[in-house]
């Protein structure tokens, strides 16, 4: 059975996002924290997360693991008075996003501060919708795909997406090498597409950001959720365009591959948006100071 340093040390880097943000957290050296990750990893038997140059990515096992020793082990803490003393949060904070992003980064980010005393609601949607939300004062905060241009309304940027095009082995093995290498969206031009949405949002940034023009590709699927959207590429359905952050773990299985590569994948800027004005709020202060600490560790996702 693993042992609660290592446990404690595994649950930093899930929330922190890298290992150099959790040896800070936990203030030991970097060396020290990979150790422990690299021990606990041979106690289990296979990775917890996927290694790259913004982070670290938890594979599903350590969500699973994350989901089962959370709240024990900040309930320990908490007997023990192993965490710094931190005044309690009182109220509520409600925060928007879509599902995908929430869900991989945003809650786990947030998750300590319910040990606080903070309540949590969250909402998952389109921007456009959480971000009328917002200035309805039906939220407190909007992780945001778009810049909020309403004037009750203020957006800071807090990290960027950076989109792959992938595909299952099965279907990269049609393509032409040498075509693709000449001309990209001619080589790819056969490929169905699996969409996040009708107008095919991501894949237009993508295919205009890198070939000029708008996919003249059929469409095959559409999925109002970037996970299924994965699920679908995984299965042979088509390809598609997904940040990296959720692309990467079945780009390290081999379960999809990457088609295209450039010097500069195309990005897309994530906003924190809140309220103008709105009334001094303590709990709200500090879940943005912990969401941009956060977006520091994961770099670009």
């Amino acid at each position: 059975m693993p042992s609660l340093d290592l446990l404690a040390t595994f649950l930093e880097i899930y929330r922190a996002g890298s290992l150099s943000a959790a040896a800070q957290r936990l203030g030991v050296t970097q060396p020290a924290v990979t150790g422990q990750l690299a021990r606990l990893e041979e106690q289990i038997g296979e990775p917890l997360f996927l290694r790259s140059r913004q982070g670290v990515t938890p594979t599903p096992r350590a969500a699973a693991l994350a989901a089962r020793v959370s709240l024990h082990l900040d309930g320990l803490r908490d007997v023990l008075g192993s965490t710094e003393a931190e005044p309690p949060l009182r109220g509520t904070v409600r925060i928007g996003g879509a599902a995908e992003i929430m869900t991989l980064r945003v809650l786990p980010a947030l998750a300590p501060l319910t040990g606080r005393g903070l309540y949590l609601q969250a909402s998952f949607g389109l921007a456009e919708a959480l971000l009328a939300d917002l200035a309805a004062d039906r939220l407190d905060l909007v992780v945001s795909s778009i810049r909020p241009t309403h004037q009750a309304l203020l957006g800071v940027p807090l990290v960027d997406e950076e989109f792959l095009l992938v595909g299952p082995p099965s279907m990269a093995r049609t393509v032409d090498a040498e075509r693709l290498r000449t001309d990209p969206a001619e080589a790819l031009a056969a490929l169905p597409l699996v969409a996040y949405g009708e107008e095919l949002p991501i894949l237009r940034r993508y295919w205009r950001s890198e070939f000029g023009h708008r996919p003249a590709n059929p469409v095959a699927l559409v999925a109002p959720d970037l996970r299924a959207v994965l699920a679908a590429v995984e299965a042979g359905a088509g390809i598609s365009a997904l940040p990296r952050y959720l692309a990467e773990p079945a780009l390290a299985a081999g379960r999809v591959v990457r088609l295209h590569r450039s010097d500069a994948p195309p990005l897309n800027t994530l906003y924190l948006a809140a309220r103008r004005g709105a009334p001094a709020n303590p709990a709200l202060t500090v879940v943005r100071e912990q969401l941009t600490d956060a977006a520091t560790a994961w770099g670009a996702l």
